[in-house]
Parts: C-alpha cells; sequence; structure tokens
C-alpha cells in the first residue's frame, strides 16, 4: 500500500491547466499516480451509493473542480472516512477548502492545483 505522502508527493507534481473539466483533472491524477509508479484504482465504490474517484491501497483520493461547498464536501468525506478501505483521505481541489486534518480518525489532506501554480486563492 502507498504511504499517503507517496501520493500526496505525486499529486502535487500535477500543473492543471485553469480551463479543465472534472474528468479531464481525473486524468491528470490518474497520470501522475501512473509516473509515481502508485497502483490505483478509478471510481471505486466504498458502499451503497458511495464512489471514490481514486483508491491507491488505503489512500482515497477524491477530485473536485472549482470551489466546493466545505459543508457538502466535508459530509462527502465523512462517508469516504467511514469505509473501512480508506485509511487516509485527499481531496484534490482548483481552490483551496479548509478543511480538519483528520475526519473520523483517519488523515486528511488537500492539494490545491493553483497553489501548485503558485496562485494563492
Amino acid at each position: 500500500m502507498p504511504p499517503l505522502e507517496a501520493v500526496l508527493a505525486a499529486l502535487r507534481t500535477i500543473r492543471a491547466p485553469l480551463e479543465r473539466g472534472e474528468y479531464d483533472l481525473h486524468a491528470l491524477v490518474a497520470a501522475a499516480l501512473d509516473r509515481a509508479g502508485l497502483a490505483r484504482r478509478h471510481e471505486v465504490a466504498l458502499a451503497p451509493r458511495c464512489r471514490i474517484d481514486f483508491l491507491c491501497g488505503g489512500v482515497g483520493i477524491e477530485v473536485k473542480r472549482g470551489q466546493p461547498e466545505r459543508a457538502r464536501i466535508r459530509q462527502q468525506l465523512a462517508r469516504y472516512t467511514a469505509c473501512p478501505q480508506v485509511e487516509a483521505l485527499v481531496l484534490v481541489t482548483e481552490q483551496t477548502v479548509d478543511l480538519p486534518d483528520t475526519l473520523n480518525g483517519k488523515p486528511l489532506r488537500a492539494v490545491c492545483l493553483r497553489r501548485l501554480w503558485g496562485i494563492a486563492l
């Protein structure tokens, strides 16, 4: 299983153009994980009506375009971290989202694609 830090390092290599759809971002995430040699599964069903964008070992990755609404995304991430397959979770967004360091006792990290370009939004 890839450690959380290896997944984060791979995701931090992404330089996404500003005009992308969510599935374009999925392709960039998949390519970054592949370049890092990290095995991943896409669109993984964790529970009924609970599907995460990527699962890389025990590290879940959820991709959101734009600025997700904080309460709604936190509810979604809480559902994911309640699943035993998810040992840690990474939210990949275009814009910064303020999140706690843990959710349901599991590490939670955010990767802001615009910050990777040096654009603080």
